[in-house]
């Protein structure tokens, strides 16, 4: 039973991607977790409030299987299937503690420093968390489509924007990390 709780390995999760996205191709339907949501907010009635959610979302639902499926299968994988740990470089654990006061790296799947409930009593945690959350949102939208719609679909279907956008992902990640990250902490 060990096995289940290592990584897959490239060679068994990536056909498994590379099949789910020609089954996707093969029915005309695109994958990315930003149209999952907008239809999600459409399916709730946010079409009161924003033209952007004004359409048939029921011809999009099956959206929202990709929605439940990810909540479901990150609770089943997180509790039981997973110490919630990542393994990282010894070096790097030491420069998060040394650098950014982060001493949880490899001990907990998210730092603790961060994302723990204890951390959200302090506002400044709270406001840095939603401008995030908005900035992640526009961008999304700005971009037409998220993370994984561009890099997984759109990549997979040799689509010249997704290649711009995925790009334009990776420079702003480590743009933040590097320069950002370390100014806000």
């Amino acid at each position: 039973m060990n096995w289940i709780y290592e990584p897959w390995p490239w060679y068994v999760a990536g056909p498994l991607i590379a099949l789910v996205m020609f089954l996707l191709l093969l029915v005309g339907k695109q994958f990315g977790m930003s149209s999952n949501l907008r239809t999600a907010c459409a399916a709730v009635g946010a079409g009161k409030a924003a033209d952007f959610f004004k359409y048939d979302w029921k011809s999009e639902r099956w959206n929202l299987t990709v929605v439940l499926g990810a909540i479901l299968g990150g609770f089943i994988a997180s509790n039981y299937m997973s110490d919630n740990t990542v393994e990282i470089n010894p070096e790097v654990a030491q420069q998060l503690a040394a650098d950014y006061q982060i001493t949880s790296a490899g001990n907990s799947y998210l730092p603790t420093e961060i994302f723990a409930i204890e951390a959200l009593s302090e506002p400044s945690t709270i406001f840095i968390l939603f401008i995030g959350g908005l900035l992640v949102g526009f961008g999304a939208r700005y971009a037409g489509g998220c993370t994984s719609g561009h890099a997984i679909s759109g990549l997979s279907n040799l689509q010249v924007p997704s290649l711009i956008a995925v790009i334009g992902f990776f420079i702003g990640g480590l743009a933040m990390v590097h320069l950002f990250y370390p100014l806000i902490f």
